[in-house]
């Protein structure tokens, strides 16, 4: 396996902002512990992304076009219904105080959880990367079962490290973004931005 090639793609691939670091900074702003929840929930759907082609369900899948246009479409409409809802949420001037203070510890914890897990897991661009870009750096001639499990948990662990540095950076900038001409401002570029993916997620769809 080419390791140094795999790690760099990796890498870059984090370094390019989607919507899970759009969804783990919000809830990192929040609170920090939500913002590492919302970024487990996102591995979590990593994780389900390298045991399924470990099993051999993506290969399959991958021979059908139905199957990549149902997810895609459910990813979109999931993205934009995060976008409309953080919003809407802009427009009513709705101050987001510390989820924790505001509702049940483990309510809050498993929404950011399933948030994250669901951005991941209905992100098309992630099936495709454990079927076309990671096969790339695997030895043909090797166990391929056990190549994607060691390439996907350093993926895994990487995810890990990153995301615990958008928590940690997005809590030194929290305050700020809680006064409320601020925390307008970034609602509205969040949910415009979850919105744009999700529209150009189904512009994809139709193409």
């Amino acid at each position: 396996m080419e390791l140094v090639g795999f790690i760099a793609v990796v890498l870059l691939a984090y370094l390019i902002p989607g919507p899970d670091f759009l969804l783990v900074s919000r809830y990192a702003v929040q609170h920090k512990q939500l913002g590492f929840t919302a970024a487990l929930g996102a591995q979590s759907g990593l994780c389900l992304h390298m045991l399924t082609a470990a099993m051999g369900l993506s290969a399959i899948a991958a021979q059908s076009a139905e199957f990549f246009i149902v997810i895609r479409w459910v990813g979109a409409a999931y993205l934009i219904w995060l976008g409309i809802s953080v919003l809407r949420k802009s427009e009513q001037h709705q101050i987001v105080q510390d989820e924790l203070q505001c509702e049940d510890a483990c309510t809050g914890h498993r929404r950011a959880f399933v948030s994250g897990f669901l951005t991941n897991v209905l992100n098309p661009k992630a099936i495709v990367f454990f079927l076309s870009v990671l096969p790339q750096f695997m030895d043909p001639t090797a166990d391929v079962v056990r190549q994607i499990l060691i390439l996907g948990v350093i993926d895994v662990v990487i995810g890990v490290l990153w995301w615990w540095g958008v928590v940690w950076l997005m809590q030194r900038v929290a305050d700020t973004l809680r006064k409320p001409n601020i925390r307008q401002w970034w609602d509205r570029v969040t949910g415009g931005l979850m919105l744009g993916a999700g529209a150009l997620l189904a512009r994809n769809g139709v193409e």
